[in-house]
């Protein structure tokens, strides 16, 4: 699902395959963007939400999504973030959890801890915290890795190292 912003310029916002995008009105309907705090509002407390929200705004407090949350350019937010995938162009003052996904883009500036299965950081954003990279695998951490011939997928004879030479 490619997400649309409303009440913004025409200009792509984000890389190939975040599913971030600006420039034409939101779709409606289920994971379509629910509601907006523009560039000049500002709010307090506790934000608990099912689909999308994009924060141009200030916001200080809590943000709690089962979806997506947008935190734009012009976004300045003092939270604690908990959503499923949580895209950031603005500034943000807090930890981070994402079940899915994390997006810094160019003009992020993220101060507080990040936990995630996966970030995507662009040249230019800043995070400054600690990043936790969590998984859903139920691999052991103490489980051995195996090696794997790229173009077969199965285990390699002789285990781990470089590919053995055939003639």
């Amino acid at each position: 699902m490619a997400l649309k912003s409303f009440g913004r310029g025409g200009s792509s916002e984000g890389p190939a395959g975040t599913g971030v995008a600006t420039g034409s009105p939101a779709p409606t309907g289920p994971g379509g963007l629910t509601a907006f705090i523009d560039q000049g509002s500002e709010f307090e407390g506790k934000l608990s939400f099912r689909d999308t929200v994009r924060i141009d705004g200030r916001f200080r407090g809590e943000i709690s999504s089962e979806n997506n949350l947008i935190v734009g350019e012009s976004g300045e937010i003092e939270a604690s973030i908990r959503s499923n995938t949580v895209a950031i162009s603005g500034v943000v003052e807090g930890d981070v959890c994402a079940a899915r996904k994390v997006i810094l883009h160019k003009t992020a500036r993220v101060t507080g801890n990040v936990e995630t299965p996966s970030l995507v950081m662009e040249d230019g954003a800043v995070l400054n915290g600690q990043l936790k990279m969590v998984t859903t695998e139920t691999r052991p951490a103490n489980a051995p890795l195996k090696a794997i011939d790229g173009g077969t997928g199965k285990p390699r004879e002789g285990g781990p190292g470089p590919a053995p030479h055939k003639p």
